[in-house]
């Protein structure tokens, strides 16, 4: 409060007037001090003027009672104290006490001025009276000599008194001025600063984002002026700060929803800024990391000299780094930011794990392509040179050497109808013809259609189906081609006398189909990518087959909203597993 302009104007002002105030009370005080004493000496002296000549015929004969009458007559019309004093201190007359009782006065101030033919006066405390009084001594002269003095005195009681109540008066007065001023200084002040509490107030509007409120001015002044260009600066600061904050939303926008990592370091290497994408890829937190150096974010010392190369060129530069550790294939390119953020570099961190990926599939399907491809195709080739050598002339070798061509022909044609199947599947452009069926249903349908492969092959095939099983919203051919597939290569990897349980069971919004054998299994290395299209694991070599048909499954399946995945123990058998959503 005290640190305000208010009372920083209003407090040497009321200091100033204070000490004006104080100063005058004094000099008045003082002035009619001296006026009043003045005056009273002026009338003692007047007064004793008027009893010397009175007194003078008396002196004849000092001890004539008279002279003490004259004295106690002139102070009691006068209100005064009076004394008779010879040339030689003897007091002949005093209107306070008996004259028996006095001391010689030769000894007074006043007393040896008179005698000096000089009026005088003196302030003196009297034991008489106990109290100070005014002295006025007025010599007497005969033939030119002084022969007596007469004195009045007055007690400065009554002008104490008087003086005191010019004083009270003087001090009252100086407050109700000195209040009264400050008063109206300090209610002129505010007026003049009003203006400026409006301002303060606009200013921490402002700054705590708000929009400032500024009423109209009510008088035409420097004030005035100064609100009008404040609320028009204030106008154009929320423009632009709106602008900015849409900016700013909008790079925010842009970076939260990048997929590519952002990272902004300055000279030293310290991080200014991260998107989230950045922060998942280096596993960092995006605030915490602010302010930390770069090689604590990235842990890469590649992408390091990276940004240094940047920085001490002042050109963009690339490098794309395999993470072992994180298994991830990124690129990071590093630019310059220039004037605006002198000395910060720009890292751009593009993570082609996928691309790499993808590539990778694409050179395994190609490689399988033609190696599925090859051995048909070799097949076909020494079969057809065996014919054209003379096979044609044998007609039981020739019939029998037509009947394998043509069972590599439909071997090529399946994988070309799988292949075929696979990419509209994949692509989207096989339609289901989704119905509410029952589980139970089309399971019975599929173990129908298998039955006798089975029996073929020695193996028994049970199907166990759980009671009140909801109905799911699905193709029933496309599952049933899921549920064949599966069972087929149950049968394929089962040796004779072997087992095979296909059960549907409900898992809390899904039922569960899984087909369990009791046949060679899987090892547990190849098992995460018996879904992939071509893959075979080793001991599946020997039985045929193209490899996609867990492929076409998996992609099935997940069409329908479900999940796949298997479970499987080496000698023991295995178990594929498929979900599928409950209607409604």
């Amino acid at each position: 409060m005290r640190h305000s302009i208010l009372w920083r104007i209003l407090l040497p002002f009321i200091m100033l007037l204070v000490g004006v105030m104080v100063v005058l009370s004094l000099y008045l005080s003082n002035f009619l001090r001296t006026t009043y004493l003045e005056r009273t000496e002026t009338s003692l002296f007047s007064e004793a003027r008027l009893i010397r000549m009175t007194l003078a015929p008396l002196l004849s004969n000092p001890d004539d009672p008279q002279i003490n009458a004259l004295a106690a007559q002139t102070a009691g019309l006068l209100q005064v104290r009076v004394t008779f004093i010879l040339a030689d201190g003897r007091v002949i007359g005093e209107s306070e006490r008996p004259l028996a009782g006095l001391e010689s006065h030769i000894d007074r101030p006043e007393v040896q001025q008179a005698l000096l033919n000089k009026e005088d006066s003196e302030i003196r405390f009297s034991d008489t009276l106990d109290a100070d009084l005014l002295y006025a001594a007025v010599p007497v002269q005969q033939d030119g000599k002084v022969v007596a003095i007469v004195r009045l005195a007055e007690p400065l009681t009554s002008i104490q008194t008087s003086l005191n109540h010019l004083y009270t008066t003087v001090v009252v007065a100086a407050l109700v001025t000195a209040l009264l001023a400050t008063l109206i200084a300090a209610w002129i002040t505010r007026a003049t600063l009003h203006p400026l509490g409006q301002l303060s107030q606009a200013v921490a509007s402002m700054m705590a984002g708000r929009a400032p409120e500024l009423g109209e001015p009510r008088r035409k002044d420097e004030m005035s002026e100064l609100q009008v260009a404040f609320r028009a600066m204030s106008t154009e600061l929320n423009r632009q700060l709106g602008d900015l904050r849409a900016e700013r939303a909008n790079l925010e926008a842009v970076l939260s929803n990048m997929t590519d990592g952002i990272v902004i370091a300055d000279a030293q290497g310290n991080v200014l800024r991260l998107n989230p994408a950045a922060a998942r890829m280096f596993h960092v937190d995006a605030q915490a990391s602010l302010g930390h150096s770069l090689v604590e974010i990235v842990r890469q010392h590649q992408f390091v000299e990276l940004w240094k190369r940047c920085a001490q060129t002042n050109q963009q530069q690339q490098e794309t780094l395999e993470v072992a550790t994180e298994r991830l294939y990124v690129q990071a390119i590093a630019t310059p930011l220039g004037a605006p953020m002198e000395g910060a570099v720009l890292l751009v961190f593009q993570d082609l794990t996928r691309i790499r990926k993808l590539e990778t599939i694409r050179r395994d399907f190609v490689s399988n392509v033609s190696h599925e491809l090859r051995t048909p195709l070799a097949a076909l080739r020494a079969l057809a040179e065996t014919l054209n050598e003379g096979a044609l002339e044998d007609p039981p070798a020739a019939r029998r050497f037509l009947t394998q061509m043509e069972t590599e022909i439909d071997n090529i044609t399946q994988m070309v109808h799988e292949l075929l199947e696979l990419s509209r599947i994949e692509s989207g452009r096989v339609p289901l013809e989704q119905r509410t069926i029952s589980p139970c249903e089309f399971l019975e349908q599929s173990i129908q259609r298998m039955r006798l492969q089975a029996e073929r092959a020695g193996l028994t095939l049970s199907l166990t189906c759980e009671e009140d099983l909801p109905n799911v919203f699905a193709d029933s051919d496309r599952i049933q081609q899921v549920l064949v597939n599966l069972i087929h290569n149950a049968v394929k990897f089962t040796r004779p006398g072997g087992q095979i349980d296909v059960l549907a069971s409900r898992q809390g919004k899904e039922v569960l189909v899984a087909v369990r054998d009791t046949g060679v299994g899987i090892a547990p290395e190849e098992l995460p990518r018996i879904f992939e299209r071509f893959y075979k694991a080793d001991r599946s070599r020997s039985g045929g087959g193209t490899g996609l048909g867990l492929s076409i499954a998996r992609h099935l399946v997940q069409a329908h909203g479900g999940r796949i995945w298997a479970e499987s123990e080496l000698d023991k058998g295995s178990t594929f597993y498929f979900t599928l959503p409950v209607r409604g």
